[in-house]
């Protein structure tokens, strides 16, 4: 089949060139060399990540690492009361996605009411603290300072007392680095809760929150000049499908809902809510989705590694495969 590869770099929204492919021969393995040296590697499958997206019944600890760089870090985290501290970053914001469940954020610059599929970003330096119920959300640490792109859909409020059953009270404040990281603190101390909070009434500043919307493609949210944070919706098609190769970023997805298989270079994968992927710069991918499919996408202009253990891998490439997969996005 006949498809479109778009070629793409981290702040363009327009693709450098388009690129007419043979699908079969842009997926299949290499023909071998007759050269007597070896010219290429051979790649692994792609790996993926999986968190179930609904809260299972744990003990408090800290957020699990996904994928990290010296910049940068992606984290999964799920909570069932009180974070037990406040926590300051000195080097990065904090971004976070809620996943599942409702969370209290509460800052100097107001109290956040999360809901499932809402976006918000803690600037430097601003101390927060979290109260969870039986919720998961993804936390993202970007080099500060990060630009909004959108518009948000309300901010952050005074609200004392925080949520129902909050007593006033001194708690630990953790001032941190190295994107907060366990073991990177600087200084921990008793703080005066009710002072941190009451804060919000001398700040003009106030938080705001975004949430996944409606259209169609990529919406992007937060950008450094070597990042980008957003959302995908697709919906399944008619089988005409255009590849996406990005030259100068990895990107992650995070699959918030639907399915929707995942054909690249090193394979291919159908994902479900909950699932990670790393795609490596400069690797043709496209999506093929069942019905309506939404995932966060974020790109890196450094390498971002993964740092947990894998779920599963990609299966290899082969027609039949290919085949299945556009046959259930037409059902």
């Amino acid at each position: 089949m006949r498809v479109v590869e778009d070629v793409m770099t981290i702040g363009s929204d327009r693709p450098l060139r388009s690129i007419d492919r043979d699908e079969d021969l842009l997926l299949a393995s290499p023909y071998p060399s007759k050269l007597p040296i070896k010219l290429w590697n051979d790649h692994e499958l792609l790996p993926v990540v999986h968190f179930p997206q609904k809260y299972v019944e744990q003990k408090f600890a800290p957020p699990r690492g996904v994928y990290e760089n010296d910049q940068l870090r992606v984290e999964w985290q799920v909570m069932n009361g009180r974070q037990p501290f406040y926590h300051r970053n000195c080097d990065v914001d904090e971004i976070s996605y809620q996943i599942d469940g409702e969370r209290t954020l509460m800052t100097e610059l107001g109290v956040i009411e999360h809901r499932p599929g809402e976006f918000s970003r803690i600037p430097c330096g601003v101390g927060h603290d979290n109260y969870g119920r039986k919720e998961s959300h993804l936390v993202l640490y970007l080099p500060a300072p990060v630009a909004e792109l959108v518009e948000p859909i309300r901010t952050s409020q005074p609200v004392m007392p925080p949520f129902p059953g909050w007593e006033p009270g001194e708690v630990n404040e953790a001032v941190t680095q190295c994107m907060g990281a366990v073991g990177h603190d600087i200084a921990v101390f008793p703080a005066d809760e009710t002072l941190l909070l009451e804060r919000v009434h001398a700040e003009p500043e106030r938080m705001r929150v975004h949430s996944i919307g409606d259209g169609a493609g990529a919406t992007w949210i937060y950008a450094t000049p070597t990042i980008r944070l957003g959302y995908v919706n697709t919906t399944a098609g008619d089988g005409s499908r255009r590849y996406r190769r990005t030259l100068d970023a990895d990107e992650i997805q995070y699959q918030v809902s639907g399915i929707r298989t995942l054909a690249t270079q090193r394979g291919i994968v159908e994902l479900h809510p909950g699932d990670f992927v790393r795609i490596p710069l400069g690797l043709a991918h496209a999506s093929i989705p069942r019905e309506q499919s939404t995932h966060v996408s974020l790109l890196s202009h450094l390498k971002l590694p993964q740092v947990i253990g894998t779920t599963r891998t990609a299966d290899p490439y082969s027609p039949e495969r290919l085949g299945a997969a556009v046959e259930r996005s037409q059902a």
